[in-house]
């Protein structure tokens, strides 16, 4: 049965290579980076940075697949596919993390349990630390 209070995450937003963006992002659907962004991301959907993408900022998603640069925090409320191109310079926070052999990652990683939560993330989650236990 369907959810009629969610937001329609059909929409997909392409910034194309060539493409340079400066400042924040915020969407409800999928986002596709093969240009660059200097600023912050924040979607409810599914983050994809193509090869030739760069993020300089935090990202906040439900799914990403990176191919591409990224310098800074990456949170993820389900699964992080790290590509056998992509390069990332910063914190991971994740559910789920697949990486590709030749994949480059320098920072912290933090596995949480979104599963509770239909794999949506909250500031609460966001701002846990690792191994503590919320509420504390």
């Amino acid at each position: 049965m369907a959810k009629y209070n969610e937001a329609d995450n059909t929409t997909i937003n392409l910034i194309s290579n060539g493409t340079d963006i400066t400042g924040d992002i915020k969407s409800n659907g999928d986002i596709r980076i093969d240009g660059s962004l200097a600023g912050n991301l924040s979607t409810k959907g599914k983050v994809v940075i193509g090869p030739t993408g760069r993020i300089k900022g935090e990202i906040i998603c439900k799914n990403s697949e990176v191919s591409g640069n990224i310098d800074g925090k990456i949170t993820v409320g389900q699964l992080l596919n790290l590509k056998a191109s992509s390069k990332i310079l910063g914190d991971i926070v994740t559910s789920k993390l697949a990486i590709e052999p030749g994949a480059r990652f320098t920072g912290n990683c933090s596995m949480i349990d979104t599963e509770e939560n239909g794999g949506t993330l909250s500031k609460e989650k966001i701002q846990e630390k690792p191994g503590e236990k919320p509420g504390k």
